[in-house]
């Protein structure tokens, strides 16, 4: 184990210490769940330490919340799953922006250009219960987004936190805000990196990466109803895979985006909100840079533009209903250029000299409204209804595509009504909802077969059928006295769902082929905490999923088993200490073959039930500084999640059989601090 860190970790604690009276105490380790705020919606803060300590992306933040599962391939870049639903049924929105990747397996999804700690919030939105967050949500919604209050803008503030730990793991996290009552700057800044980790058993897996980002804000608030904000990002990267036999060696994301706020227009207008913002992604993977290759060195370089703007109104129509309107729309275009040879200094010089080829552009442009109608003080109605307008082009060339040309152009609708009660006493809150969404076909999906192990040109998917979703959703939230629960509970029928066959059985296909099945899906979360005295306090929480594949009469691929977290925290506001027991059954429910857009994400049979224990310390020098430290994975267990991917990286030293998941990290110590200034 390495903490370089830790001698500068405790000198910058030290120096900090003489701001103890001008803030808040830092929050406490995440162990087994951040809390659920209001029905379908559940917040946490990325700054706070957690337990597993997260890679730097976002899929690796969210998996701490009960319902997530990752899609494993190795240290970083992992794929998010919500309740058995992975891909473009998740959306994931940054400040309101919609982020796409590039790359045609999935090597960087949106979250792999997340950088959590640059954010002061994440919210996810569970289920198809909203409709002013983009179309398609048929899982759910992320938002990772950052606070704005105009009087705390005034003067100059900070945070910063350092990590280090085993395996090379060492992040920087700063960020500096500064300004009056009328205007405001915020400049922050992350970077992260590891070397490859080893699993319980010793031996090393591919998983070293290197990632940075920087943002900045400036902002315009002449008065509280009013803020103009423009705001920039810019990230890069490098991330070796345990999974494939190829890497990333470059993840560079430009961002550039405006927002406009203005409130209380009229006794009608309470408020209007609008933004526009450009994202682009340019992602390179190769198979030499970062993995020795004697052979044939390829390279492909993927990019996506997308464009998009939304405006919303929102108007009180009465003291008890409130309705927001508007408009979103978002346009995407891919392309693709890709160079091989057994000279480096020839692949880079053919593919940096060639062309960009487009070869898919999608359009989607959506009209919503919902509206919150108060019954009385405890009882609510929730309602809403968005309809989208799709065109997506295939761009590719003829002997690539038998559909190359045309234009599939599809009008979704999407729409939710919830019944909302809190109970008597402020207590807690029961509710009932249901909701249908569409979600057009993805690139990732577009681009496969329609034939098992046909090939593209012959048999193209383009034309898929689009997925339709209807789901109730039944929950509560209760407290009472030191015990505070909550659960949520899903059924749902989905309609055309795209299924991706990757194998026949274990034998993998020149091309996956996509197809539609019918899909019966349940399940939900639950949590508990209990509070055994006023430092010290028990929780546990409860995530399952039980999905069938209707149109085969097979269990459907991909769905993660049953897992309970046990945890428990003392915190004295001085001192803490914390453990977790994460506990996962075994999965027995599989589709061997069939899978998701992740490449080769397919299940490849049942997977054993582990257990994996973890604990931490913590300090505070003063209420704005926090030292943390911990050890996951105490007994060091072997163990693969069951969405893994499988071993596929042919380099010396590292290759494993195929069909044989990845192992999960060994043994893993680390050491962080948070700071405010």
């Amino acid at each position: 184990m390495e903490f370089k860190v830790a001698t500068i970790l405790l000198a910058v604690l030290a120096a900090n210490m003489a701001y103890a009276e001008e803030s808040s105490v830092l929050e406490e380790v995440v162990v087994t769940a951040p809390r659920t705020s209001q029905p379908l919606t559940v917040t946490t803060n990325p700054k706070a330490p957690r337990q597993p300590v997260p890679a730097h992306d976002g899929a690796d933040y969210l998996k701490t919340i009960p319902g997530f599962s990752v899609i494993r391939k190795g240290g970083t870049d992992g794929d998010p799953v919500f309740r058995g639903m992975a891909g473009s049924r998740l959306n994931i929105l940054l400040d309101g922006e919609q982020i796409l990747g590039g790359c045609g397996g999935r090597m960087d999804p949106p979250t792999a250009y997340v950088f959590p700690a640059a954010y002061d919030r994440i919210t996810v939105l569970k289920g198809p219960q909203s409709v002013v967050h983009g179309a398609g949500n048929s899982a759910g919604t992320v938002l990772f987004e950052r606070n704005i209050d105009r009087e705390k803008q005034v003067g100059t503030h900070g945070d910063a936190s350092l990590t280090g730990g085993s395996f090379g793991r060492n992040d920087e996290v700063a960020e500096v805000r500064t300004g009056t009552q009328d205007a405001y700057l915020r400049v922050g800044a992350t970077r992260s990196a590891a070397d490859n980790y080893k699993d319980g058993n010793g031996n090393e897996v591919r998983s070293n990466y290197n990632r940075w980002s920087t943002n900045a804000a400036l902002g315009w608030t002449p008065d509280d109803d009013t803020r103009l904000e423009i705001t920039g990002a810019k990230s890069d990267g490098q991330a070796a895979y345990a999974d494939r036999t190829m890497d990333g060696a470059k993840f560079a994301r430009e961002n550039v985006g405006l927002k406009v706020e203005k409130k209380k227009l009229s006794a009608l207008v309470d408020a209007v909100d609008a933004q526009v913002y450009y994202n682009y992604i340019d992602h390179v993977m190769d198979n030499y840079s970062l993995r020795p290759q004697t052979g044939m060195k390829m390279v492909s370089n993927p990019d996506r533009k997308t464009i998009g703007g939304k405006v919303s109104m929102v108007l009180a129509l009465s003291d008890a209903t409130k309705a927001t309107v508007g408009l979103d729309t978002q346009t995407n275009i891919h392309t693709l250029r890709s160079a091989s040879g057994m000279a480096v200094s020839v692949v880079e010089a053919t593919y940096l000299s060639a062309a960009r080829v487009e070869d898919m552009q999608f359009k989607q442009t959506g009209i919503f409204s919902d509206i919150k109608h108060s019954l009385n003080d405890s009882d609510r109605l929730v309602a809403g209804v968005r309809v989208d307008f799709h065109e997506v082009l295939d761009s590719r060339l003829a002997a690539n595509s038998s559909t190359a040309g045309q234009t599939d152009k599809r009008t979704l609708n999407g729409y939710f009504g919830r019944y909302e009660s809190d109970w008597a006493g402020e207590v807690g809150t029961a509710y009932v909802g249901l909701g249908h969404v569409e979600r057009v076909a993805d690139y990732w999906e577009r681009t496969r077969s329609s034939v098992a192990g046909g090939t593209t040109a012959a048999s193209s998917s383009f034309f898929t059928n689009p997925e339709k979703t209807t789901q109730l959703d039944v929950g509560t939230s209760w407290r009472s006295g030191a015990l505070t629960t909550s659960t949520s509970l899903f059924y749902g029928k989905v309609s055309d769902y795209i299924l991706i066959k990757w194998a026949n059985g274990l034998t993998v296909y020149g091309t996956a082929q996509t197809r539609n099945i019918n899909v019966t899906t349940m399940g939900g979360e639950a949590d508990l905490t209990y509070r055994l005295q006023e430092s010290l306090q028990a929780n546990a929480t409860l995530s399952y999923v039980y999905a069938t594949n209707d149109t085969d009469g097979v269990p459907l691929a991909q769905q993660p088993p049953l897992e309970l977290r046990l945890g428990a925290n003392y915190d004295d506001k001085k001192f803490l200490l914390g453990a977790l027991w994460r506990l996962v059954a075994a999965q027995d429910r599989y589709d061997v073959g069939s899978g998701n857009i992740v490449f080769n994400g397919m299940d490849y049979g049942s997977t054993a039930g582990f257990g994996v224990f973890s604990v931490n310390g913590g300090w505070r020098p003063a209420k704005q500084s926090l030292l943390t430290i911990g050890v996951d994975n105490v007994f060091n267990q072997n163990y693969n999640e069951a969405l893994s991917r499988g071993f596929g990286a042919a380099v010396a030293g590292y290759t494993m059989p195929s069909n044989t998941r990845i192992s999960e990290m060994g043994r893993n110590f680390w050491l962080k601090a948070n700071l405010e200034f």
